[in-house]
This record gives C-alpha cells, sequence and structure tokens, in this order.
C-alpha cells in the first residue's frame, strides 16, 4: 500500500512538472512583451523577442534561402550572417546545436555552414561576429547559436535571440586562455564558427 501511494505521488509529481515545462516554453509568459517585437539589433539586424523559447511564428525564407523558423536562435544567427555578410550556409537546415560537426579537427572548414571551426579551449581568440554554438541538455536537446557582439580582455559578449521569456538578448561569458587555446567559460559550449577571410 505504502509503495502504491509513492508510485502515485512520484507520477503526480512528475505529470506535474511535465504540463509546468509545456506551459513555459510553449506561452509566452511576458505580458510586456508580444511576439515579434524588436529587442536588440547587431549591425542592423535585428533580434526578435519569441515569447516561450519552443514557439514558432513560422518559416522566414529570403530569396529561396532558408533563413529558419521565426524568432528561434537559428534564425537570427543564419539571417545576421545572411544580411551583413551575405553568406548562405550551404545545409540551411538543422538544429543549433548541429552547427557544430564534432567530427572536425581544430580549425577545419565546416564544409555544411562554410565557415571555420574551433573547439572550445583549443580555438584561436574569439573574434566578433563569431557563431557560437551551445550543446543541447536535458531541456534543450537542441543547442543553442549565439554571435560574438564584442570581445574584452577576459570576457565575450554574446547577442542571442530566443533566450526565454525573460527577454535577455546580451549575455556576458568569461573568456581565458590555457596551453591549448581559448576558453569562453561555458560547459555547454563545443565551439565557434568564423567566416573565411
Amino acid at each position: 500500500m505504502v509503495i502504491l501511494k509513492i508510485i502515485i505521488i512520484v507520477s503526480i509529481l512528475f505529470f506535474v512538472v511535465v504540463v509546468i515545462y509545456i506551459f513555459s516554453t510553449y506561452c509566452n509568459l511576458n505580458v510586456n512583451t508580444q511576439r515579434g517585437t524588436v529587442v536588440d539589433s547587431l549591425n542592423s539586424v535585428y533580434v526578435y523577442y519569441n515569447g516561450g523559447v519552443n514557439q514558432t511564428s513560422g518559416r522566414n525564407v529570403v530569396d529561396g534561402y532558408n533563413i529558419g523558423m521565426k524568432y528561434q536562435c537559428v534564425e537570427f544567427v543564419k539571417r545576421y550572417y545572411y544580411e551583413y555578410y551575405h553568406h548562405k550556409m550551404p545545409d540551411s537546415y538543422g538544429h543549433a546545436k548541429s552547427f557544430f560537426d564534432k567530427k572536425l579537427s581544430n580549425g577545419e572548414m565546416n564544409v555544411s555552414r562554410g565557415l571555420i571551426q574551433y573547439k572550445n579551449g583549443e580555438g584561436i581568440l574569439p573574434q566578433i561576429g563569431d557563431i557560437v554554438v551551445f550543446d543541447g541538455y536535458l531541456f534543450n536537446p537542441y543547442g543553442h547559436v549565439a554571435i560574438i557582439s564584442a570581445v574584452g580582455t577576459n570576457e565575450v559578449e554574446l547577442i542571442q535571440q530566443n533566450s526565454g521569456c525573460m527577454n535577455v538578448s546580451r549575455k556576458c561569458l568569461g573568456l581565458t586562455k590555457n596551453n591549448s587555446g581559448w576558453e569562453i567559460q561555458n560547459k555547454r559550449i563545443l565551439g565557434w564558427l568564423h567566416i573565411a577571410e
């Protein structure tokens, strides 16, 4: 009888957690900002507010090129590269974490993205405009991408879209140099992508 009560309580708690997760990621909990509102920009390329991180507002296609699902993180990064660098990624699909190819050696060309790839902790000094790629985790299996908007002596600033309902478009992370190369201080960062010059 006690085991049955424990199973019921655990089941109810699990159900409540799932409902809260779905509600908080598929609904706009920020009543002060509507989806599609401009919240920031980098080099005149806008960052839009998405609401819940799993919400989308249809696919953004420009001149036949797939920019991504509005207003997900990938959509901003690809739109920035398309508008600012006039760069089209050879593979225009995929979740954020798929931007980083774990099989490549450090400094190799990521053919799918048409960009040079550096591993976190082994790369050259990140530069403004580089795409930072975060791996997925339990609550976000798709990963995340952001663009470096500033580089200091011991930190980088990221600009990002779809950072959650609190609308944080800029984020600073520590930057250190070790024997192997530069490392952005976040355990989920796989590395960064750099446009070939």
